[in-house]
């Protein structure tokens, strides 16, 4: 008897070693090296990839960001402002009321099949109001020139890029809006345009954040 509850104090004392060892080690120990050498190695990532403007952060270059007009009175979503270039679509799992920026808390797709009739409305509805958002005197948009990602969301639904193509479809009406040039704004798209990841991961894009930025500055300096 004795022998036996010997034996069980010991390994009770064994493991509670084993425990706090482990705590100490995978809890403390490793998140702070971890920690320090992605502080030391890459900053602004384990920051969180922040964008800032006028010394201020205004959001992340992970995460997009909606360009809307003020709520009006009767209406269940804000018209966006034109003046900006626009992101991707937002339809996903959910909304909230915090992050009013962008619409979306949860991140993740729609999960609408390709024949399901909301998202083939949705689409349909999106693509209707590129078309008339971005057509302008003497330059009408065809409803085949506009991409997908400018009538989809993404997979996350929180995409904060979108193709070279849908910023390009977006020149005219922006210069228009902020009576710029078409070429400066043209030239602006081009300087924001990021090529593949290591040449051949990923697509040409545009972060939307970064290039409103770099329109700000262009229309309030010019």
């Amino acid at each position: 008897m004795n022998n036996s509850a010997g034996n069980t104090v010991r390994l009770l004392w064994a493991g509670l070693r084993a425990l706090l060892v482990l705590t100490i080690v995978c809890g403390v120990i490793y998140p702070l090296a971890v920690t320090g050498v992605a502080q030391g190695i890459f900053p602004d990532k384990a920051n969180g990839s922040e964008i800032t403007a006028n010394g201020k952060v205004v959001g992340s270059e992970l995460i997009g960001q909606r360009y809307d007009l003020p709520l009006k009175k009767g209406e269940e979503t804000p018209a966006p402002d034109l003046k900006w270039f626009q992101p991707r679509p937002s339809n996903g799992l959910g909304t909230n009321s915090v992050n009013t920026q962008y619409k979306l808390i949860l991140s993740g797709a729609t999960n609408r099949s390709g024949d399901n009739k909301d998202l083939i409305d949705w689409v349909t509805a999106a693509k209707a109001a590129v078309v008339k958002d971005n057509s302008v005197p003497g330059h009408p948009v065809s409803p085949s020139a506009v991409p997908a990602d400018a009538v989809t969301s993404s997979g996350s639904g929180l995409d904060p890029d979108i193709s070279p193509q849908y910023a390009q479809l977006q020149v005219r009406r922006v210069a228009e809006r902020n009576h710029l040039g078409v070429d400066r704004v043209e030239k602006l798209v081009e300087q924001h345009t990021d090529g593949r990841t290591l040449g051949f991961v990923g697509e040409p894009r545009v972060n939307v954040l970064q290039l409103n930025i770099a329109l700000k500055e262009l229309v309030n300096g010019g």
